[in-house]
């Protein structure tokens, strides 16, 4: 009809690096969010983040300075959630990794950077296993892909850092 091949969302800087925590901490995984993939269920369609390195506190100056008013977001991982057991509002789990984080920051400046990084720093060999699409690598198949190339670890001493 229209002919668009990509649908805009509106994940910014401070949802990439909450969500790679929450899925750390609640979800026992570790990935995060990309700025493009294509969709799984549109063929040919593509999902972009263009926010993905804004930060929510520009966002939300930048509303305010030009009055505007945004829509309360339908995600489930929300501010505020709804305990249907309770028949009370609760605190998410989105709000609570907003918490720590803002905690954590106290001690460590870099860490909303660092946790950021960490998502395109990672070295697999170290790791005990890993998934691409269906298929799960596990830390002995990695390790034996290492012996029979002849493979090191790290690099150098410098890419150890403190493993």
């Amino acid at each position: 009809l229209l002919g668009c091949n990509k649908i805009a969302l509106g994940h910014h800087y401070d949802d990439v690096i909450e969500t790679t925590l929450m899925g750390m901490l609640w979800g026992g995984q570790f990935q995060a969010m990309v700025p493009k993939i294509n969709s799984l269920n549109f063929e040919g369609m593509e999902l972009i983040r263009p926010m993905y390195l804004i930060r929510e506190d520009d966002i939300k100056s930048w509303r305010n300075t030009n009055n505007l008013y945004f829509i309360q977001c339908a995600c489930k991982f929300t501010e505020q959630n709804y305990d249907i057991n309770k028949n009370e509002k609760t605190e998410s789990k989105r709000l609570e990794t907003k918490n720590l984080i803002k905690q954590l920051k106290q001690t460590n400046p870099n860490i909303e950077k660092n946790i950021f990084s960490s998502t395109k720093n990672v070295n697999l060999y170290t790791l005990l296993g890993y998934k691409v699409g269906e298929k799960v690598v596990d830390f002995k198949d990695i390790f034996e892909e290492q012996k029979k190339n002849n493979m090191k670890l790290f690099n150098s001493d410098n890419d150890r850092k403190d493993q």
